[in-house]
């Protein structure tokens, strides 16, 4: 059974760091699709950071590009969100995600919530 469960989240101020870390468990990362999504009050989810191994990109919404960087580690099948510069529209409950096959891009990943593995979130918070 493919398990996600992310942690990491909390209450930072404007302009402050946080990563997200994602433990994977039943799968390995190796060939597959990663990607961090979140959902703000009263929104819908959007995604934010997208890895495929069909393209080998990382996508990243134009709402973080330039801020966040998702990275992982294969041996220890986590995935992480590295939050710089955060501001109080970044806060929403961050959500990692995977998919096993990897045969779209990392875009349309995000763009189309692709994932089929979902982790249950973890509650990031930005105060002004």
């Amino acid at each position: 059974e493919v398990q996600l469960q992310a942690s990491g989240g909390g209450l930072v101020q404007a302009g402050g760091s946080l990563t997200l870390s994602c433990a994977a468990s039943g799968v390995s990362f190796g060939g597959r699709a990663i990607g961090w999504f979140r959902q703000a009050p009263g929104k819908e989810r959007e995604g934010i950071s997208c890895f495929s191994s069909s393209d080998g990109n990382i996508y990243y919404a134009d709402s973080v590009k330039g801020r966040f960087a998702i990275s992982s580690d294969n041996a220890k099948n986590t995935m992480y969100l590295h939050m710089n510069n955060l501001k109080p529209e970044d806060t929403a409950v961050y959500y990692c995600a995977l998919d096993l096959t990897g045969y779209s891009s990392s875009k349309w990943y995000c763009d189309n919530n692709g994932m089929y593995y979902w982790g249950k979130g973890t509650l990031v918070t930005v105060s002004s």
